[in-house]
């Protein structure tokens, strides 16, 4: 198991990219499977996550290959249909393969998808998604297996708002006969990228971004080739760590239409920003008021995957904060680890209390998914001392250069390889044991 050894107590000023969303990429990358030729995303980012799909698209016959930040997917000889769960139990989101499987060979097995230990994430939906499209399919102890003579429109009320659910729904409906219409949609902006990434293939969509979406469908797609957008919560993350710090930061390639119910919260917590010729300064030198209630709802509202950052800063900030987490149950594993720090947090159910303001100190914790190993490291910033956090490999599923980006803006981060080698900076001497 790599670690993250960082030495804290240094406010972060500077400049930072953010990279392609982890979010976006995946579902576009599913969607290449629809079109029998070569796609490309430019700008992905170059994770974990993004690895494991992409050896799952070679595992089904297609050749990938990399220039740079670019991915090139070659889907013509794509034609296998099944996913062995060595793959699918490492990612949730691959799932949503079932759906594109099904539209271009009408049949899909895969294992059941796994990912980070965050709560029950049920795939009822996407299920009951491919079912009202005309999909037979069972469901084994290690496998499930879909067929269709061919998909067929229809339409698809959601019980409730499920972005991966409402993915699947669409990459199911584009090549299927006749119209369909999906209600209760989620309307996170990865399915808004997805649904015009679908369009520059040929895709008949529209009314992505409310909750009724329409897909009329076609008999083939042409190839796909988008620039895939900056991560709106890599960039939600890194103001976190200038919040936790009280520093200042530019955002070069802000998502700013997509921080909104963020920006707000850090609005209340002290920080100032500001666009300026298109980049986003965030001053936290302000920062130092709690929250008396943050609540986590789906897009617009306040994002799940932000709440830890979050919980993060407001262990630094004097005084009592609320959090409800209404997405994932179980999504209060970096609290046992702050706390570890010097942090006072209770969680009871979905609510957690943070009383903020005692000093963090560094020591050794443990990530356990991916968004609060991403707070751990923000809490070792803010940290006295030095603090090794456990589980890198959670935390590079989304931040393709954490510690690089980090370090760029004037933190101190270096990755372990476990045989005493450091690959991203050399601290002085005295702090290497």
């Amino acid at each position: 198991m790599r670690d993250i050894r960082i030495v804290g107590g240094r406010p972060l000023h500077g400049s930072i990219s953010i990279q392609g969303s982890k979010n976006a990429a995946l579902p576009m990358m599913a969607a290449s499977l629809l079109h029998r030729g070569v796609s490309v995303l430019k700008g992905c980012p170059r994770i974990a996550d993004v690895f494991c799909m992409e050896e799952i698209l070679r595992e089904l016959g297609a050749v990938t290959w990399w220039e740079d930040h670019d991915l090139y997917m070659d889907c013509t000889l794509a034609d296998k249909t099944e996913i062995s769960g060595i793959y699918t139990g490492k990612m949730r989101s691959s799932v949503i393969l079932l759906g594109a499987m099904l539209g271009r060979s009408r049949k899909g097995r895969l294992g059941y998808p796994g990912g980070c230990v965050i709560g029950e994430r049920p795939i009822d939906l996407h299920l009951y998604a491919l079912r009202q499209l005309g999909a037979d399919i069972e469901e084994g102890p290690f496998l499930i297996s879909a067929s269709c003579d061919r998909l067929t429109g229809g339409e698809i009320s959601f019980a409730k708002c499920s972005v991966g659910a409402t993915e699947q729904g669409i990459l199911a409906a584009v090549l299927a006969r006749g119209d369909t219409c999906l209600k209760n949609c989620a309307r996170e902006p990865e399915i808004q990228w997805l649904c015009r990434y679908l369009r520059t293939m040929g895709a008949c969509i529209e009314g992505e971004g409310s909750d009724c979406i329409r897909i009329t469908g076609v008999e083939g797609l042409e190839h796909g080739e988008m620039e895939v957008p900056p991560d709106r919560i890599v960039a939600g993350t890194y103001i976190c760590a200038a919040a936790a710090t009280r520093g200042t930061i530019i955002i070069e390639n802000p998502p700013v239409d997509e921080l909104d119910a963020f920006l707000e919260v850090y609005r209340k917590m002290g920080g100032q920003y500001k666009l300026k010729s298109g980049k986003l300064i965030a001053d936290s030198s302000g920062i130092g008021y709690p929250l008396s209630f943050l609540e986590t709802e789906v897009y617009p509202g306040f994002p799940t995957d932000l709440q830890s950052p979050v919980m993060a800063v407001l262990t630094t900030i004097s005084g009592e904060s609320y959090i409800r987490e209404q997405i994932f149950e179980d999504r209060y594993k970096a609290a046992v680890e702050l706390n570890r720090m010097g942090a006072d947090i209770t969680v009871e159910g979905r609510d957690a209390r943070i009383i903020g303001g005692s000093s963090l100190r560094g020591c050794t914790v443990t990530a356990q998914e991916l968004r609060g190993g991403a707070a751990l490291v923000l809490a070792a910033l803010a940290a006295e001392g030095v603090t090794r956090v456990q589980g890198y490999q959670y935390i590079r599923r989304g931040y393709e250069h954490i510690c690089e980006d980090l370090n760029t803006l004037g933190g101190m981060l270096e990755k372990d390889t476990g045989i005493r080698l450091y690959e991203s900076i050399q601290l002085p001497k005295k702090l290497i044991n």
